[in-house]
């Protein structure tokens, strides 16, 4: 789906400037779910020199080149006093605070701390992730002419909980994490596919074969003794209750 979003961005847009926006989209995801959270925070701030500029371009049919540093407050002042009706809202207004945002965030929080024990990393970074989620699925849903519920679709699958311990061989789902109960391993593979959820047929060719006698046993377990999984009559999806649970015992981290 990423390659999807690509290719129907690029289409508009400068095709440099979307590979940066869905790298570090991407990369900030994967740190969140690594708990690098200052990483994710990082990486927040690469999208919005790359979202900058791809406001700028779409606006002013250029922008600061690659390696110049920006003037993010420039640009939104300038994005602000366009007139109404010459740009969406979200091109003028909505997309340009979110990422401010984000920046402040990145440059004014680093050294904050809580007098409450919370952490400030964890709850910035899945801050700075949700928004980074919200502008990509406005780029997309203006410049992939599709309604915004479905450009909110797409953005779910593009960053389909990047799972480290997952690795995709052609459709092909293996986790590297030999020791993995096959509760776990069903998880695991459900929470990589996110909304797209698995058939039965698939889960059984991912899974090791050793774990296929009793895997309908497990799944029914998972669904309707558990609610971590869900069954729709022909696939299965993860439940939120599921996320929590893979998130909360850390499996998606690589061993060691």
């Amino acid at each position: 789906m990423r390659l999807t979003a690509k290719s129907q961005l690029a289409a508009t847009l400068p095709q440099k400037l979307v590979e940066e926006l869905l790298e570090a989209h991407a990369e900030a995801k994967r740190n969140l779910y690594l708990r690098g959270l200052r990483l994710s925070e990082v990486e927040g701030g690469r999208f919005c020199e790359a979202a900058f500029r791809l406001l700028e371009q779409i606006t002013q049919g250029s922008f600061t080149p690659l390696g110049i540093a920006l003037n993010t407050e420039g640009i939104i002042e300038t994005l602000g006093g366009l007139p109404n009706g010459s740009y969406p809202d979200s091109i003028r207004i909505h997309i340009p605070r979110a990422l401010r945002l984000v920046y402040d965030i990145r440059n004014k929080r680093d050294a904050a701390h809580l007098g409450d024990g919370i952490d400030p990393n964890l709850q910035d970074a899945a801050l700075v992730t949700s928004v980074l989620d919200w502008v990509l699925a406005e780029f997309i849903r203006l410049y992939h002419n599709v309604t915004a519920d479905v450009a909110q679709e797409l953005v779910s699958q593009i960053v389909t909980r990047a799972v480290p311990v997952v690795q995709d061989f052609n459709g092909f789902l293996k986790i590297l994490k030999p020791n993995l109960a096959v509760r776990d391993h069903c998880l695991v593979l459900l929470y990589q596919r996110g909304e797209e959820g698995a058939a039965f047929k698939e889960i059984e060719s991912w899974v090791r074969p050793q774990m296929r006698a009793n895997l309908g046993r497990t799944l029914i377990g998972l669904a309707e003794r558990k609610d971590l999984i869900h069954f729709d009559g022909s696939r299965y999806f993860i439940t939120r209750l599921g996320q929590k649970e893979v998130e909360a015992r850390h499996l998606v981290e690589p061993t060691g």
